[in-house]
């Protein structure tokens, strides 16, 4: 089980937020958000074995969300100075439900594979408002599987290998892998754990 144990980078983390208000004019819906992170990390996964911003994945009643990027997209008392300054410099959060651009994107943050995984989420999903992908998500099973425990506690940490796992439902898996691919992503997940679990 690989619940995650890697550095949350909350650069990234800002600019993914940053990237989706500016896809949609500038003022984004904080759920909205979250959830086309998820469905960018979901590719990303799947297709180079790694999340982009390294986040922890809670299940919750709205679906995955990516607790980190929750706590800078809110400006929380969650998250550090540091990490707050950082946010603050390009997110203005709107309350009660938005959040704003302050200044254009930094894509230095991002490699290559990360801008591909934002843009396959944005085109497949950006036309989609917050509550439809909510009851998208609840589709995909790395969620599905907490649906019954979630009566009894509000949030639970998902397990990264489920993400390998194909959706029944007709939808887009977020990239198609064969069965070898998912037991060799698997693999490099487990020794990448295992691996930051020794440099912490």
């Amino acid at each position: 089980m690989i619940k995650a144990s890697f550095n949350f980078d909350y650069r990234k983390a800002t600019q993914v937020i940053n990237h989706f208000a500016l896809k949609e004019g500038g003022t984004i819906n904080k759920m909205k958000a979250l959830k086309l992170l998820y469905l960018a990390d979901r590719y990303h996964l799947r297709k180079y074995g790694r999340l982009i911003t390294n986040d922890i994945y809670l299940a919750m009643d709205n679906g995955p969300v990516a607790s980190g990027a929750k706590d800078i997209a809110e400006q929380s008392e969650f998250i550090g100075k540091l990490e707050k300054n950082y946010a603050s410099r390009y997110l203005v959060v709107k309350q009660p439900h938005d959040v704003k651009s302050h200044r254009p994107l930094d894509n230095e943050v991002f490699s290559d594979s990360d801008i591909e995984a934002l843009d396959f989420a944005w085109e497949q999903f950006g036309n989609l408002d917050q509550f439809q992908l909510v009851k998208l998500t609840h589709k995909y099973p790395e969620w599905s599987k907490h649906k019954n425990s979630l009566k009894l506690n509000t949030r639970i940490q998902m397990d990264l290998e489920d993400f390998f796992n194909d959706p029944v439902a007709n939808i887009e898996k977020c990239f198609n892998l064969s069965n070898k691919d998912k037991d060799l992503r698997r693999e490099h997940l487990e020794e990448m754990a295992y691996l930051e679990s020794i440099w912490r």
